[in-house]
């Protein structure tokens, strides 16, 4: 490490759901994390995830009956993000995205990588949302400390090792259309033990990140015993932790179910501290549907 902090920028994509406090940079002059947004695809619209209305837009479509899809962010919007670190006085950047094996992102931005300005490592981080933003939070935590970018990188991959991820969706029927659930992984989860499942019944779907896949953990009719399924699952993970952990909620327009996911795991993982509360982008709502609530766990970032 060199005798002064060496300025990394961070850069991860638009499936990470990300509280701003996390976002907010304290350092300006020395670390600065871009989002690069996902295509969103609904009928005729192409739009990306940030664009003013595109929600709007996903919604409108998604009452027609139109089909709704992502596609990747092309290289070359890497490749301007890479150019503006370096413009802003960074010296490297690590790309932290959405697992590989539910998205091409990792392919386009280690593409631009490859002619950046300055040194860009690429990280996948096998797993999408309140995961993918708690690696990115431990590569913030490195980078505004002064690491390099091989420590920074070490830092978020370390994270993305020990990161569990879990969240119900009402219907995993996007899921299942564009082959990120496979049926026969859906099937095989069948009805976790949670003590009121009932086949003909079965409304909510319980999954989690697992390997960088979606695997399935069980099958409940209701809200409430989906959220006690995460909520132990949470718990249960945060228990194993070598250090104190921290836990986030996110979910598609389901703020209440949210609210108050979050006070239970408060008050169950109490080492945890505030949990905080996070809505995903319209990139995770298109292949999650409404009402998905989530829950990610993985130990405080050392940067000692």
């Amino acid at each position: 490490m060199s005798d002064g902090p060496v300025p990394v920028a961070v850069v991860t994509d638009s499936t990470a759901s990300l509280p701003a406090a996390w976002a907010a940079d304290a350092a300006p002059a020395v670390v600065r994390l871009t989002v690069v947004p996902l295509r969103l695809l609904a009928g005729t619209l192409v739009a990306g995830d940030d664009e003013p209305g595109a929600a709007e837009a996903v919604e409108n479509a998604a009452a027609r009956g139109e089909r709704l899809t992502t596609a990747r962010p092309a290289p070359a919007q890497f490749a301007a993000v890479y150019q503006a670190a370096a413009d802003s006085g960074a010296r490297a950047v690590l790309s932290v995205h959405v697992s590989g094996l539910l998205s091409g992102t990792v392919s386009s931005a280690a593409l631009a990588a490859a002619a950046a300005p300055v040194p860009v490592l690429v990280l996948d981080s096998r797993t999408i949302g309140s995961g993918l933003g708690l690696v990115v939070l431990a590569a913030l935590a490195a980078a505004r400390a002064g690491r390099d970018l091989d420590a920074v990188a070490a830092a978020a991959g370390e994270t993305a090792e020990q990161v569990g991820s879990f969240f119900a969706v009402d219907r995993p029927d996007a899921l299942l259309a564009g082959g990120r659930l496979p049926a026969a992984e859906l099937a095989a989860g069948g009805a976790a033990g949670t003590g009121d499942e009932t086949p003909r019944l079965v409304s909510r779907t319980v999954l989690r990140m697992s390997a960088g896949r979606i695997a399935a953990v069980g099958r409940v009719r209701t809200w409430a015993s989906a959220a006690r399924l995460l909520a132990g699952a949470a718990a249960e993970l945060a228990a194993t932790l070598p250090s104190p952990p921290v836990v986030v909620v996110d979910h598609v327009a389901a703020a209440e179910r949210a609210a108050a996911l979050a006070d239970r795991l408060a008050a169950d993982v109490p080492q945890a501290g505030w949990v905080p509360v996070v809505a995903a982008g319209t990139a995770i709502r298109i292949h999650t549907g409404l009402g998905m609530l989530g829950v990610s766990v993985a130990p405080v970032p050392a940067v000692g």
